[in-house]
């Protein structure tokens, strides 16, 4: 069984939830909106996880052959009334149909399809292609989606960059302002 630790290479490391907190923050990601999902054939694509509008959390993960599942969790709402409203997958212009499943919403339009989950402020959404991905794996991967624990949420969100800045360079003088002399004579 593929696991979110396995995929990323953090066997043994685990996060308190401060840390989980410390690490959502320091990529902009609100630490409330992180999720993650466990599909046994799925693989988190660990370059994909980042940050999706103001403080949302996006993450992809990949299966042989080649099938992708979009994970993004954004701050809003979706209804009934505004469902159909709201593209699929961020496809823009696209006819969207929209049906209540088990406490979700099933959504398709311009070859694409999706779970929609609404919770209390947020959207998760799993979105992916119609062709690689059924509608059965879909949901699957909708009722797995869940707040990580400290396992998942190491081997999940990156490790912050170390505070040096700036960043030693090779090429900067010795003294002055600091910047290279990159100048070419007079005329030109």
């Amino acid at each position: 069984m593929a696991s979110v630790a396995s995929a990323a290479g953090a066997e043994g490391e685990s996060l308190t939830p401060d840390e989980l907190e410390s690490r959502a923050k320091a990529m902009g990601t609100a630490p409330e909106l992180v999720h993650v999902m466990r599909l046994p054939e799925y693989t988190l694509a660990r370059q994909s996880v980042g940050v999706i509008g103001d403080d949302g959390f996006s993450a992809t993960y990949v299966a042989e052959p080649p099938a992708m599942i979009r994970l993004s969790v954004e701050r809003g709402s979706m209804t009934e009334d505004t469902c159909r409203d709201q593209p699929v997958g961020d496809m823009s212009g696209e006819r969207t149909t929209c049906e209540p499943d088990a406490g979700m919403w099933y959504r398709a339009g311009g070859g694409r399809h999706e779970y929609a989950l609404p919770k209390n402020g947020y959207v998760v959404r799993l979105s992916a292609e119609a062709a690689p991905v059924t509608r059965a794996v879909l949901r699957a991967a909708a009722r797995s989606v869940h707040r990580p624990d400290g396992a998942e949420a190491a081997a999940t969100l990156p490790t912050p960059r170390p505070a040096t800045t700036p960043v030693p360079r090779g090429d900067l003088p010795p003294n002055g302002d600091g910047a290279p002399d990159n100048s070419v004579g007079i005329g030109g």
